[in-house]
């Protein structure tokens, strides 16, 4: 039975949902659909993978009518520019038999190539905050039609720093509009978001950030150092049929740069890297080669852990713990997508186990412990991080003060010293002249002159 059957959808839409093989509603899109299209701003709190998109973007579409107007009605504000990219890409899908225009902005490309884009109209607008504030406040962009408001993985972009930029759109977007919300978890700042610029939203939580996903098995090892790791790694990837398609989570761009590094010797035609620092066209070409199979292993920072729908990925690698649990939860939701079995390997010394600990707690489950691999060598190499760090020695010099002569703590100057500044020879010699008279005194004078 299909489940797009039960709600009123247009025909159009039915044929491309029908196109893309979806027959089951996921709990946030039967729960979220009706409430959106009865023009109530919402917050929905739901777990990666289950579907978040397909849940704002099907009643959204289902009341967007044709219009060859240029500026945009709804506005989708996403953190990064791969999601950006992957929301623009299934938005079109959604809409094949559709007119509607789909436009994806982001920074790291041509902003002058954009502006054009952005002057031949669109319909849905889906861009990261730094690039939508530059758009609009060039004055090419105009965001006086939005009637939609929907932003994505809100806390991430809070996390990011963008909250001076939410907060500018949020000004800069007419006041009578509707505000939609998704996301993974509710933080303390998200929940301030809301309580000023959303009004009287519905709120639904389908699963809390900490709920384990059930179909995803949870291992890990103990591992002595950072290299250690590396061997383990290189160990367990040589297994190609079981490690068919791998991301691996490194915290930090240079740890990421030197695992990468470290592996490329025996995978590097296999394998890529994505970060921050990595150019966009890089980031786009790895992504796509790792979704066609060209390149079975990604080593990654946290920056693709939200939002990026990647397809039947065998195993998600944690090569350290995260500082924030929540993080952990993120980077497993990678795997075991659509009710396909996932698979997760965490990697921790002995400095990450607090760390562990607090992942654990979140979810209230513990993580398997494996027995560490004997064919696996232990380094006993270090790595920059892992290196002591040198304390300065300080030498005295000029600036230490030098010990006072035993005495009370005052005492005679010095003969030098007692000289004061006289100015030089010129003023010494100059002579002194009285204060000039006024014009009333030298009247008083001559009067009493002429009286003598």
């Amino acid at each position: 039975m299909n489940d797009f059957e039960n709600i009123k959808l247009s025909k159009q839409l039915f044929n491309a949902i029908e196109d893309l093989g979806f027959q089951k509603m996921t709990p946030i899109q039967k729960e979220s659909y009706s409430v959106i299209r009865s023009g109530k701003d919402l917050v929905g709190i739901a777990q990666t993978g289950t579907g978040k998109t397909l849940a704002f973007m099907l009643p959204v579409l289902q009341d967007l009518k044709f219009s060859n107007q240029i500026n945009p009605r709804v506005l989708i504000v996403a953190p990064t520019r791969e999601l950006v990219i992957q929301l623009t890409e299934q938005i079109k899908t959604y809409t094949t038999y559709l007119s509607h225009r789909i436009l994806g902005v982001y920074g790291g490309v041509n902003i002058n190539t954009q502006k054009q884009y952005v002057a031949q109209g669109c319909d849905v607008l889906v861009a990261t905050p730094g690039r939508l504030y530059d758009l609009a406040a060039s004055g090419v962009l105009q965001l006086k039609s939005i009637n939609k408001l929907i932003i994505d993985e809100v806390d991430v972009m809070l996390d990011l720093g963008f909250r001076t930029q939410i907060t500018n759109i949020f000004h800069l977007l007419p006041e009578k509009r509707q505000n939609l919300m998704f996301s993974a978890t509710m933080t303390e700042d998200v929940d301030e978001l809301i309580n000023e610029y959303f009004t009287i939203p519905e709120k639904i939580s389908i699963a809390l950030s900490g709920t384990p996903l059930d179909n995803i098995l949870q291992q890990s090892y103990q591992v002595e150092n950072f290299f250690t790791k590396v061997n383990l790694l290189k160990y367990l990837l040589k297994d190609k049929e079981e490690f068919a398609k791998t991301l691996v989570f490194v915290s930090g761009k240079k740890n990421a740069d030197l695992v990468f590094e470290n592996i490329a010797e025996d995978f590097g035609n296999e394998s890529c890297i994505i970060h921050s620092n990595k150019a966009q066209n890089y980031r786009n070409r790895s992504i796509k080669q790792f979704e066609e199979g060209k390149n079975r292993i990604i080593i990654a920072t946290d920056v693709i852990a939200r939002g990026l729908d990647l397809q039947d990925i065998t195993h998600v690698i944690s090569f350290d713990v995260p500082a924030f649990p929540e993080n952990y939860m993120h980077r497993i939701g990678r795997t075991g997508r659509a009710e396909k079995l996932g698979k997760s390997l965490l990697f921790f010394t002995e400095k990450e186990v607090q760390n562990k600990e607090a992942i654990e707690t979140l979810m209230d489950q513990q993580i398997e412990l494996l027995e560490f691999p004997e064919e696996v060598e232990i380094s006993y190499e270090l790595s920059p991080d892992e290196k002591p760090r040198l304390k300065e020695i300080s030498f005295p010099g000029k600036n230490v003060r030098r010990k006072r002569s035993a005495g009370g703590a005052y005492h005679e100057k010095l003969e030098k010293n007692t000289k004061t500044n006289q100015g030089g020879s010129y003023l010494r010699k100059k002579k002194k002249y009285k204060k000039p008279q006024s014009l009333g005194d030298k009247i008083a004078n001559q009067k009493s002159k002429k009286r003598k």
